[in-house]
């Protein structure tokens, strides 16, 4: 079925240049006695992204001319027989551009997803950590199962677009009869044109592939920045390596003492939040809000919409038109950062005089589609390594006696993140288990930064996460703003503390405020 909002950080530079423009696989090679952390990179001039990356050119070069490197690196495709068939993990890299003799080492990158490719992503975000290259070489890769990192493959392009036109929301026997086949034939897709890859993509893989990379790029510690799901893999690396934690922030924070349930409907209280944020904020301009008249206004026209493409869908892109359930991912992709709200005014005014192209350009960046049609391997990544790490498996019986629990927490979200629940039916890998481990004692301190205005990993997470990591680990930081994610809102006092800790190693007393 089509995804609910999921934590998708990457998502959002693919919704910048789409708005503003309107594989390697696995080596079956035996690796034999080979000693992997001993190989030697070959760095290169980047590629144009790969289809399952998200396409595109190849990175321009940095501020400073520097160009963007990339690598491959071998890994152990079973971490259960690390001596056996390996698979190749595709990496980038800015080098550090201090004064020599001021390098601490190599920061590494992930920004969510699960899913989102960090070789696309990281040259998108450059200029935003050009501080913390003087003492950095900023690094981030594509997790295996995503983009060129033995990819997981599951529905072909045109099968997708049929795939998220769909009602996500059944209304009656008929409709979820259509919404659960189809759900099953996307999994099965997956386990079929997948190369054997399902059982070996849960985040703890995911964890042990860092600490190879760390010592590939010769680090002794793992200089770490996790974002949205990235805090998720942070915390498990840090559970499994204490000792090899370096300096790390947590930024837009998963919630590792929920399950799958408690995560989507904290989710569904999120989005609902943002909605009413920039309800209100729309409605508090100087100049009229062109989408309502109070902020209820704002949000009761919406809901009407809503209602109205789920038995009327109105022109989007052709061939494709604006569903329901489009127009709902569209709404949820604007809320993952303030700096989108104008184009979900835009879009939603466009919306009301019937022409849906806006929110379907939203949508299809949540989706992972690009402009000509074809789709990254968000999706099928996203799926994949969920329901290889999550244990519970949800009927749709289960989810209809939810519904008032959900509708309750988000009359807009809660049945479309609540349908969610039944992505892994069926799914052919069992889930590791019901939440993630990130107990850490031993480590060094973990910056944790949460953003009371988050709706993709709620505020609440970041105490969670804090406590979940063990006394003396994790230092929280609150950012009292909007959108997913602290850092690259551009807030002065959250940049000072998180260079502040990466840069000179000062970590902010815990519990600081930023607004």
């Amino acid at each position: 079925m089509p995804n609910a909002p999921r934590t998708r950080t990457a998502a959002l530079t693919a919704a910048a240049l789409l708005l503003s423009s309107l594989l390697a696989g696995c080596s079956d090679d035996d690796s034999g006695d080979e000693d992997l952390t001993a190989q030697e990179l070959s760095w290169e001039d980047c590629p144009a992204p790969s289809q399952a990356e998200g396409g595109g050119n190849a990175p321009s070069p940095l501020p400073d001319g520097d160009e963007w490197q990339c690598a491959t690196m071998k890994a152990p495709r079973d971490w259960a027989d690390p001596k056996g068939d390996t698979i190749e993990l595709a990496l980038i890299r800015a080098r550090a551009s201090g004064a020599a003799g001021s390098r601490i080492g190599s920061l590494i990158f992930n920004f969510g997803g699960p899913g989102g490719s960090g070789v696309k992503s990281l040259p998108s975000f450059g200029e935003s950590y050009a501080k913390l290259r003087t003492r950095y070489d900023l690094v981030s890769f594509d997790p295996r199962g995503v983009g060129r990192s033995a990819p997981v493959r599951c529905a072909n392009d045109q099968q997708l677009d049929a795939y998220f036109q769909q009602d996500a929301t059944p209304d009656d026997a008929a409709e979820r009869t259509e919404l659960l086949d189809s759900t099953e034939e996307f999994n099965e897709a997956c386990e079929k044109n997948s190369n054997g890859m399902l059982p070996h993509v849960r985040t703890t893989d995911a964890a042990r592939d860092l600490d190879l990379m760390r010592q590939v790029l010769g680090d002794d510690k793992l200089h770490y920045f996790g974002i949205s799901y990235g805090t998720e893999l942070g915390g498990v690396y840090a559970h499994l390596f204490p000792r090899n934690v370096g300096r790390a922030v947590f930024d837009a924070v998963v919630d590792p003492t929920q399950n799958p349930e408690q995560s989507a409907l904290a989710q569904a209280k999120g989005f609902q939040l943002a909605l009413d944020n920039f309800a209100q904020d729309c409605v508090s301009k100087t100049e009229a809000c062109p989408i309502g008249d109070t902020a209820q206004d704002v949000k009761d026209r919406i809901a009407k919409l809503l209602k109205d493409l789920d038995s009327k869908p109105i022109e989007g892109i052709f061939p494709r038109e604006l569903t329901q359930t489009a127009a709902t991912n569209g709404i949820a992709q604007a809320l993952y950062s303030r700096n989108f709200w104008e184009y979900l005014t835009q879009g939603l005014e466009q919306a009301y005089n019937g022409d849906g192209r806006i929110l379907l350009l939203l949508s299809d960046s949540l989706n992972g589609r690009s402009e000509n049609g074809e789709y990254s391997n968000l999706t099928a990544a996203n799926v994949s390594i969920n329901c290889a790490d999550e244990k519970p498996r949800y009927t749709p019986a289960y989810v209809e006696r939810k519904l008032p629990e959900f509708r309750a927490a988000s009359n807009l979200f809660g049945e479309f993140i609540a349908w969610s629940m039944v992505n892994c039916i069926d799914w052919p890998v069992a889930g590791a288990a019901d939440h993630p481990d990130v107990s850490a004692p031993g480590s060094a301190p973990i910056l944790v930064v949460g953003n009371t205005g988050d709706p993709a990993t709620p505020y609440e997470g970041t105490r969670r996460m804090v406590e979940a990591l063990g006394k003396g680990v994790g230092v929280e930081l609150t950012y009292r703003g909007q959108g997913h994610g602290a850092y690259n809102s551009k807030n002065k006092c959250v940049q000072d503390a998180v260079d502040g800790y990466l840069l000179d190693g000062k970590v902010p007393a815990a519990g600081t405020v930023c607004s």
